[in-house]
């Protein structure tokens, strides 16, 4: 995408999600006050659940199953696996967002969802299709990621979701993860110039007794409510954070960098993330885990990105030019047991 379609489309993006505040209020911008978190004993943030220690029965979050050998080539799908199956249906489902730009969001000049996470999938449709772009899309918000998948195809579920999904122990009783294919970490967007009591704002921990926004079902907001004295505010998607914010319903917004640095490209004179990021959120494919078979597979794939060029020319096209040049892939780690 050219510098310039790349800010037709922001601006178009950007006034498209106002438009679609304005038309509801309810539906994908529904605004949850949150029962404010018990005041800690201390104004250090509390570990992030990302990081605790994981129960015994998961071991190591990031481990995941390991690939099989080499995929085969698309078109020849092993008879009985999850893989034919998705071939004979004729197309990939995803669970993915439509609004969350440079990971998942839809190009309202050509109508396309695109993004980081969606190159994922692409390249996970060409290994099974030889076709890059035989795939459904189903927009989902940040609370439905795991039920879609806990859901069969036939009952209005889907085969993969790719939403900036954090690996995590808790998620893992529910559904299965690939390996990590990105680290992001949580920060906080707020007006530029704001200040608390004339202070410049530098952090979470300046922002006491103000309204803070993070979806409803993300690890966002499970940080977001360990913080004391901040009033947590729902929404079921970073964009409609941004219209409560812009709208002056809230005084910040929290987020993994990925999302927050697409917030701020829609309002980039207003806006600015602060750093540094207080967690660490590995992303991975969402699957179910009827199908450990597809999982492994899906392994494959992203071994192959990380040593063909793929996700690194992934990151350059949808984050270099708001997170600065490209880390190294992030390594996969294997050992999970069926």
């Amino acid at each position: 995408m050219s510098r310039t379609s790349r800010g037709a489309f922001v601006s178009v993006f950007a006034a498209l999600a106002v438009v679609t505040a304005g038309c509801s209020g309810s539906g994908v911008y529904a605004t949850t006050q949150i029962p404010a978190a018990a005041t800690p004993s201390s104004t250090t943030p509390a570990p992030s659940s990302t990081s605790a220690a994981p129960p015994a029965a998961c071991g190591n979050p990031l481990a995941s199953f390991a690939p099989t050998g080499a995929n085969p080539a698309p078109g020849a799908m092993p008879s009985g696996s999850y893989m034919a199956a998705i071939r004979k249906q004729g197309r990939l489902i995803a669970g993915v967002s439509a609004d969350t730009l440079l990971l998942g969001a839809r190009n309202p000049l050509n109508g396309q969802i695109e993004g980081f996470d969606i190159e994922m999938l692409k390249a996970v449709s060409k290994a099974i299709f030889g076709d890059p772009n035989k795939i459904e899309f189903r927009v989902i918000t940040t609370a439905q990621r795991l039920p879609v998948l806990e859901k069969g195809v036939d009952q209005g579920g889907v085969d993969i979701v790719a939403r900036a999904m954090t690996i995590n122990c808790a998620r893992w009783q529910k559904i299965d993860f690939s390996t990590q294919y990105y680290l992001a970490g949580q920060k906080v967007l707020v007006a530029k110039g704001a200040t608390v009591n004339g202070q410049p704002i530098k952090g979470m921990e300046d922002l006491k007794g103000k309204r803070v926004c993070a979806p409803v079902g993300s690890t966002s907001m499970d940080k977001l409510k360990t913080f004391a004295g901040l009033v947590p505010v729902g929404s079921d998607t970073h964009t409609g954070c941004l219209v409560l914010f812009q709208q002056g319903k809230v005084d910040a917004i929290t987020g993994d960098d990925t999302i927050l640095a697409g917030l701020a490209a829609q309002d980039p004179y207003a806006v600015v993330v602060k750093a540094p990021a207080f967690t660490k959120e590995p992303y991975g494919l969402g699957i179910s885990q009827k199908h450990p078979d597809f999982v492994r597979f899906v392994n494959g794939v992203l071994k192959q990105m990380r040593t063909d060029g793929a996700w690194t020319a992934a990151y350059d096209t949808w984050l270099k030019a708001a997170l600065g040049p490209a880390p190294a892939p992030p390594a996969a780690v294997y050992g999970r047991q069926s």
